[in-house]
């Protein structure tokens, strides 16, 4: 579930998650350790450090109903109330501050798989975009060769049909008229081919040096 929500997260947000996670983790462990130096905690691992000697000593059981008898008074100006009240307080802080950074540390362990199928999947469409840069560059020499390869043919078909104007009309052709003289030419010879022999001749003659040294 954790995964299909985080894959429908932006890489702004999904940095934005990491960032709120690692800083609750650097307050989590500044509180803790400034609490850990304050004197209430110090006096607390003590009153700790007393009662479980107390459950080791078998001679405990006096002084416990010492303190019993005893119960809200202060000694030493430090109430007895005040031990497990505290404790029981800093525990299930404590326990709740654990159970975050688990779910913070899990959170984080997806993050960072989600990340590294991000980078695969991005490598990925590099490779495939440079490919493709490279094929249309391909293409492009291509283009550009048939492109240069087509000028020269059509500057040589008006060089060399310059001496073969259209029956009838008297055209040559240009690089700008070549088409139109081209389709009036066949046009001509078509209606009445036979009458144009010797033009279709030195029509294939032309057309046949030009292909060996163009084509």
């Amino acid at each position: 579930m954790l995964g299909a929500e985080w894959s429908k997260l932006q890489p702004t947000d999904k940095q934005r998650y990491l960032d709120e996670a690692e800083r609750e983790k650097q307050q989590y462990m500044k509180e803790l350790r400034e609490y850990q130096q304050s004197e209430a905690y110090k006096m607390c691992a003590e009153k700790l450090q007393e009662k479980k000697a107390k459950k080791e000593d078998p001679g405990a059981s006096a002084m416990n109903t010492f303190l019993n008898g005893h119960k809200g008074r202060d000694f030493d100006g430090f109430s007895t109330f005040d031990v497990p009240i505290f404790t029981e307080e800093f525990l299930d802080q404590n326990k709740a501050r654990e159970a975050e950074l688990r779910r913070l540390r899990k959170m984080n362990v997806a993050f960072e798989e989600q990340n590294a199928v991000l980078q695969r999947h991005t490598q990925s469409m590099s490779n495939a975009r440079e490919r493709l840069e490279q094929e249309v560059a391909r293409e492009e020499r291509r283009t550009l060769a048939l492109q240069q390869q087509l000028r020269a043919v059509r500057q040589a078909l008006t060089a060399s049909f310059a001496s073969l104007p259209v029956p009838g009309t008297g055209e040559t052709p240009t690089l700008s008229t070549l088409d139109f003289y081209m389709a009036k030419l066949h046009g001509a010879i078509e209606r009445d081919p036979l009458q144009h022999e010797k033009l279709i001749v030195r029509i294939k003659e032309i057309l046949s040096r030009i292909a060996s040294e163009h084509l």
